[in-house]
């Protein structure tokens, strides 16, 4: 086979090891390279479709041959290799990128600093729920490469993050939804909030006007942006702090979503989800399900019967009349905020990680009026108590779930919240926010 149908995969996680599934299957020459260990059921799933694999190193003379490169979301473009490719010119793009390539299905695509898993989720559940032909994919659900060669659905969700946005050239969003950007992963993007801004907005490059891009115009970033960018779809903003002619806003606590000369409007109090960020978020998918003409009943059932995902302020359980809440997810600052917002009850915290460039001076209001205690859980927590030690006199240290769990317990009383909302990513302690969030359940469970 020619050198012009060789491609190497970079990663050979979920939407790897799919976009070499696809890549196969499309008749490329493949090799997936993982410069750690690769996980056996994705071994498995190579083998049984012949696909070439290495892990534990990149074999560089060959990739650099390659006439494209797939790279997973996780590798930044200031790796060394990623760096040889693009002085060699070869092409390195995402896994959404190739899949985009062998379809035409209707694509939905959501990104935001925060909510936009919950978001993704909810407007999967009310698409699903009409009877759409309709898969999940993104940061959630299966790769979309992998249901583009073997699962094609007529429409997909997809919630992207902006490290999978940098790599996206010529895929286009039919309905676009941009919740919000605050800072966040600044690391990759040389410390630097407008490179983090432009790379949330490439979910409107390629689109025109028969596209709609549904956004927060509450967010100050957002909003700017959308006043002095050159966007090409059709706008559809959502506001709580407004009434507006087009889109979604709170009236007498009425959410109402007003669009293509129609009126949808519940209660929010019959919303599935609870608290101001939800509000946003049921508003964005609200706009993008009439967009799709789904029947106004149908997105009220939806939008009060939908479960949210597991480590987005999960209630765990009831101990001694101390509630516990798993929101491991809450990776930022601003998410945390958010959780911290939502709470009625006094709250003993449990913050720390692997800091990303935090500015813990955006909670102190929040921790002064609802935090009555601190759990931190990390390796190195000097920059959190420097941030409240002064502010909040019961601070405590862990370094196991167990051992914060135990601690919050024994601080907390009958009607308090112990709410794990670490702000940090989870990988001094965890493998994962998915790791992090199932061993606080698991202690909780064995209190």
């Amino acid at each position: 086979m020619s050198a012009a149908k060789n491609i190497a995969i970079l990663g050979a996680g979920e939407s790897g090891t799919g976009a070499a599934i696809l890549a196969a299957d499309k008749g490329w020459n493949v090799l997936v390279s993982d410069m750690g260990a690769i996980k056996p059921k994705y071994k498995t799933l190579l083998d049984e479709n012949s696909i070439k694999w290495e892990e534990g190193s990149h074999n560089e003379a060959y990739i650099l041959t390659c006439a494209e490169v797939v790279k997973s979301p996780g590798i930044s473009d200031k790796a060394p290799l990623i760096v040889k490719l693009k002085e060699k010119g070869i092409p390195v793009i995402s896994e959404i990128e190739f899949a985009g390539r062998y379809t035409d299905s209707k694509m939905v695509c959501i990104t935001g600093s925060n909510g936009k898993t919950t978001t993704t989720l909810l407007t999967y559940h009310i698409l699903k729920n009409a009877g759409l032909d309709v898969g999940l994919a993104g940061n959630v659900g299966k790769s979309l490469a992998y249901q583009v060669a073997r699962a094609p659905k007529e429409n997909y969700v997809v919630e992207l993050s902006s490290f999978q946005l940098d790599n996206m050239y010529h895929f286009k969003a039919d309905v676009a939804i941009l919740l919000n950007i605050t800072p966040d992963h600044l690391d990759r993007y040389d410390y630097n909030f407008e490179n983090y801004i432009n790379a949330k907005f490439r979910i409107a490059q390629n689109m025109t006007g028969t596209d709609s891009l549904i956004y927060c115009c509450d967010d100050e970033v957002v909003n700017d942006r959308i006043q002095t960018q050159n966007i090409n779809a059709t706008l559809y903003p959502f506001t709580i702090k407004k009434k507006l002619k087009e889109g979604s806003w709170l009236e007498n606590e009425q959410l109402i979503i007003q669009i293509l000369n129609q009126t949808l409007t519940m209660s929010i109090y019959d919303l599935a989800l609870q608290g101001k960020h939800n509000i946003y978020n049921s508003m964005a998918a609200g706009i993008a399900a009439r967009i799709f003409d789904i029947r106004k009943q149908v997105v009220r059932e939806s939008l009060s019967d939908f479960q949210n995902a597991e480590h987005r302020l999960e209630k765990v359980g009831m101990v001694h009349g101390i509630e516990f809440i798993n929101d491991s997810k809450a990776t930022n600052i601003n998410s945390t905020w958010y959780a911290l917002e939502s709470m009625e009850k006094p709250v003993v915290w449990i913050v720390g990680g692997v800091d990303k460039g935090n500015d813990y001076s955006m909670l102190n209001e929040l921790v002064l009026s609802k935090v009555k205690a601190i759990v931190c859980l990390g390796k190195d927590n000097k920059k959190i108590l420097k941030a409240f030690g002064k502010k909040i006199p019961n601070i405590v240290e862990a370094d196991t779930a167990e051992k914060a769990v135990m601690a919050a317990y024994k601080i907390g009383k009958t009607g308090d919240v112990v709410l794990l909302s670490p702000a940090c990513a989870s990988f001094d302690l965890f493998e994962n926010y998915e790791d992090r969030g199932h061993q606080f359940k698991a202690a909780v469970k064995s209190l």
